[in-house]
């Protein structure tokens, strides 16, 4: 725009759409006195076209498996994406499935911006408000869960297109800033996406040179579409981001662009009402002021009351535009597929049901069951197993690891790799990106297949912030770990978890799973399967344990349960209750059996997941004194991590085996005797806190 004023009876229909996101932009975060006007302000004329002429999308059916997906990786700019949901006339939907009549954003939900409640949170929220495709916020993950949902949209097309049947063929487009450009994720993203040749993804990084500190010069100097262009990209650059010509051509180039990723570079600028004012306060967290407001609508030649203005034919102009291709080619699409339905019945059920989270009948009829074993299995390797067996009955479980998949045990037999030129291949090799990684799989997760990605333990901590936001979106992203505890013996205490898996268990909405022996590992990942909210966190062992006899302890279908009583005192009263889990559950059994011949009547707990037993207890308040009667004090909990946490479930009258320092190097068996894991140590503390 223009810093000489233009009435807006003056103005084209498209600079009156533009100029509406953006005052509405500004009007939203001055009646929240909290937010960032800058941003959306400078970004609107490249948004406007994108969504206006370019986008392939309906809204009116935000959920269409077809459509482009627009994601704002710069969150803060939230303004944004909630004035164009708003203008546009996006549907609401309701638990990723349902779409209602109610809008997405009402202009009453605009004017409640960053209010408690409200439908416009301060960064964009997945599942709170229709149309945003994913949670953003913290920098770099929205563009790298933008890769991830080009390779499932690559995988979704080398499987289910077939001749005259192209149902999957929509890109990926994410608006990023200086700050996501800054992040390493969007490095590790960026390299991954070039690698691959992902042709349907395009980034917008809008280039204002801005941070809260100021300028980027003052940290940031390298070319970042030279490293772009090193990556593998093609690298466009739009000077000017208010001429929606020149923004046009360079979506145009995309589009055209059959064998790479691009990236558009755009130099945004903001007309403000101050001569010479910087864009380092609305940009970065301050309303602009009722004054600056005022004179900022007035270079838009806007009225500066009422507030929220929108010009009349601004509502029609968009549903001329997005509304009405987007309708046209949703309703191409649905015809398509029912022809597909009659001609490849099969291949339609699977989308149907990926669409709705539901898995195949049949799906877990070939999970294996192990007979006991005193040498057992590490159970990563039956991880592996039941993987596989799943794999062959539900086709859109797809994943890999982060360069581990021979430790982590995660390729899928008999399954090609996903490559450039391979896009059908079912095992991912995302490298050493641990952050990316996680990532990526969100975004495929986003995209409805059942998606996982797997690494050590240790190197939880590199995804920690992707986890988080996994059970922020609630989507049921796979985490496998494996290498989980102070087991791993010569590698030293660098590579020997210790404060990780309680620190997974503190996410919110996040269900880690420890599994402690074959048959429970099984379960684990029945339990898994069956997650359509919660994110799981499966925890594996490098090395090998004991397989126990069912036919004498419990069934492993306890697993579902959280805890479980495995094995119990004779007459069902013990004096001490044992809570083992993963790698040391066996410890808590051998312990059961010297105290049981002593005449100490003992109970052992197998408690996989926390979250799973406090879900269960939730729904059957009594299930939790049948497994930890409150009469019996003396508890004793044996993992090979940090103690925090078990307090809960011993009490303060028990005890809990565990680890207060970092781990040591040395072989397998000598680390854990060092640091107490024996059989012994445990008898010791049962009796103890019993007082035998």
């Amino acid at each position: 725009m223009s810093a000489t004023a233009t009435s807006a009876s003056q103005q084209t229909i498209e600079q009156l759409a533009v100029n509406s996101i953006r005052t509405l932009s500004m009007d939203g975060v001055q009646q929240a006195k909290s937010g960032h006007p800058g941003s959306p302000m400078g970004m609107a004329p490249n948004a406007y076209v994108l969504w206006q002429r370019v986008m392939n999308y309906n809204p009116a059916d935000p959920i269409w498996p077809n459509r482009d997906r627009f994601v704002l990786s710069a969150g803060h700019a939230s303004m944004l994406i909630y004035s164009l949901l708003h203008l546009t006339g996006v549907k609401n939907v309701v638990d990723e499935v349902k779409v209602t009549d109610e809008p997405a954003v009402s202009l009453d939900e605009i004017k409640r911006f960053r209010q408690l409640g409200s439908k416009t949170p301060g960064h964009p929220e997945y599942r709170f408000t229709g149309g945003v495709e994913t949670t953003t916020g913290p920098l770099g993950q929205g563009v790298a869960n933008s890769v991830g949902m080009a390779m499932a949209e690559k995988w979704l097309a080398a499987r289910y297109n077939k001749p005259g049947y192209e149902l999957f063929d929509y890109n990926v487009y994410a608006f990023a800033g200086d700050g996501c450009m800054q992040e390493g994720i969007s490095a590790e993203a960026g390299s991954m996406a070039g690698h691959l040749k992902l042709s349907n993804l395009c980034w917008i990084y809008d280039s204002n040179h801005i941070t809260i500190e100021g300028d980027t010069n003052l940290s940031m100097s390298e070319d970042v579409g030279a490293r772009f262009q090193a990556y593998g990209w093609n690298v466009l650059h739009v000077d000017d981001g208010n001429d929606l010509a020149a923004l046009e051509q360079a979506y145009q180039t995309f589009l055209k662009t059959t064998d790479k990723p691009t990236m558009i570079i755009v130099r945004s600028h903001i007309a403000w009402g101050a001569p010479n004012k910087q864009d380092t306060h609305g940009a970065h967290g301050e309303p602009l002021g009722d004054e600056e407001i005022a004179l900022t609508k007035k270079v838009y030649g806007w009225p500066t009351e009422p507030k929220f203005y929108v010009p009349d034919g601004v509502y029609e102009h968009f549903q001329q535009g997005i509304g009405a291709r987007g309708a046209k080619a949703e309703a191409a699409w649905s015809a398509l597929f029912a022809k597909y339905k009659t001609e490849y019945p099969e291949l339609a059920t699977e989308i149907e049901l990926m669409q709705q989270r539901q898995l195949p009948a049949g799906w877990d009829a070939t999970l294996p069951s192990y007979a006991a074993d005193p040498k057992g299995k590490a159970t990563r390797d039956v991880s592996g197993e039941a993987l596989n067996a799943i794999a062959k009955n539900v086709p859109w479980l797809i994943g890999g690891a982060a360069d581990l998949a021979p430790s982590t045990k995660t390729l899928i037999k008999g399954a090609d790799g996903f490559q450039a030129g391979n896009y059908g291949g079912r095992n991912f090799h995302f490298g050493i990106r641990e952050h990316a990684m996680a990532a990526a799989v969100n975004g495929m997760t986003l995209s409805r297949v059942r998606a996982y990605g797997s690494t050590f333990l240790v190197f939880s901590d590199y995804c920690r912030n992707t986890i988080r936001l996994s059970a922020i979106m609630e989507i049921p992203t796979i985490f496998v770990f494996t290498h989980d505890s102070i087991g791993v013996g010569e590698d030293g205490p660098t590579h020997q978890p210790v404060e990780h898996v309680a620190s997974l268990r503190a996410i919110p909405g996040l269900i880690v799973l420890r599994p402690g022996d074959a048959n429970e590992t099984v379960a684990a990942w029945k339990a898994t399967m069956e997650q359509t909210k919660e994110p799981v966190a499966l925890v594996l062992s490098r090395q090998a344990m004991p397989t126990l006899d069912r036919t004498k302890y419990a069934s492993a279908d306890g697993v579902a349960k959280g805890a479980y009583v495995l094995a119990d005192a004779a007459n069902g009263k013990p004096q001490v209750i044992l809570i083992g889990t993963g790698t040391e559950l066996c410890l808590a059994v051998e312990a059961y059996e010297k105290l049981t011949a002593e005449g100490i009547a003992a109970r052992v707990v197998s408690m996989p997941s926390w979250e799973l037993f406090e879900h269960y207890c939730h729904k059957h308040p009594e299930y939790r004194e049948q497994v930890f009667p409150s009469s019996v004090k003396a508890r004793v909990s044996v993992e090979a991590g940090t103690t925090f946490g078990w307090e809960r479930y011993v009490g303060m009258d028990g005890t809990a085996i565990g680890m207060h320092s970092f781990g040591a190097s040395g072989p397998l068996k000598d680390v854990l005797a060092h640091f107490g894991f024996t059989t012994a140590n445990v008898v010791e503390a049962a009796k103890k806190v019993a007082k035998c």
